[in-house]
């Protein structure tokens, strides 16, 4: 499998696809519904998620049949070809799209290549509203802007990066005494919350606001994120060394069976270890 070829391949359709959104992003944009999980996250698309995801198949698909990989992307129906080949294409048009249609930064693409045993191969992040580019390749290290990324950890304080700010957030009784005894154990001052933002650029906002740290909880309901909310990212911390896991701290099932949600398990990022 020639990674490098793909991963070109996955940064022209990120960037082709953030520029339909740059075109869009201070506009007011019809809001359709979806039949997805319990969140309105995970319910609403916009014309220019479907346009998004128009631009980066154009690139992707040819890709599909020259490799023989599979596709999962959001606004796709999912055909199971995931769990019969080697590799398949993990793709978000628009995450973010409630912060998007709130002309709120905290929207990007991202395009992921994952193996059949759920290991991310390739990750790409591009944000629109600050032209950053981040892309990792397995064995390969991780670049921002072509540039190796580098994590500075400058903080004197925990930063929790969350969607939901931590007082609308259900259970945040307990995730403060969470977030207080990390901040305890690493010997900070105390916890900052970053709040707004879709899955993916949360993680980003992991990486670059350290030390910091983003959760789940495993739940019943259907939500939690989706597969293509966290393949890239999880590609990108899997590179540095960094916690890109479910809840328990195990590895993310990015190939789960019965759905795409990942509600079942939850998430923990962190940018220390």
């Amino acid at each position: 499998m020639d990674l490098q070829h793909l991963n070109k391949i996955a940064i022209k359709a990120a960037l082709s696809a953030g520029k339909i959104i740059q075109k869009y992003m201070n506009d007011d944009i019809l809001v359709s519904k979806k039949n997805a999980g319990t969140s309105i996250a995970s319910q609403v698309v916009t014309e220019v998620d479907l346009a998004c995801e128009k631009a980066i198949l154009t690139l992707i698909l040819p890709t599909c049949k020259q490799f023989n990989l599979a596709l999962l992307s959001e606004e796709t129906e999912d055909d199971n070809s995931r769990f019969e080949k080697d590799y398949f294409w993990c793709i978000d048009p628009l995450d973010g799209t409630l912060p998007f249609i709130n002309k709120h930064p905290g929207f990007s693409v991202s395009i992921a290549l994952v193996a059949k045993d759920a290991t991310p191969q390739i990750g790409v992040v591009f944000d629109p509203s600050t032209n950053n580019l981040y892309n990792a390749i397995k064995g390969n290290g991780v670049f921002k802007n072509n540039k190796p990324l580098i994590i500075n950890n400058t903080n004197k304080h925990l930063t929790y990066v969350t969607d939901k700010k931590l007082s609308d957030t259900p259970r945040s009784t307990e995730i403060k005494e969470i977030l207080d005894k990390k901040a305890e154990k690493l010997s900070l001052t105390g916890v900052k919350e970053i709040s707004g933002s879709g899955s993916v650029l949360n993680a980003i906002h992991v990486l670059e606001n350290g030390p910091s740290c983003m959760f789940k909880f495993p739940k019943k309901e259907n939500g939690g994120g989706s597969i293509w909310d966290f393949a890239a990212t999880a590609c990108i911390f899997n590179e540095l060394k960094l916690s890109a896991t479910n809840f328990n701290q195990k590895k993310l099932d990015l190939n789960k069976q019965n759905g795409s949600f990942m509600n079942h398990e939850g998430v923990f990022y962190s940018n220390f270890n």
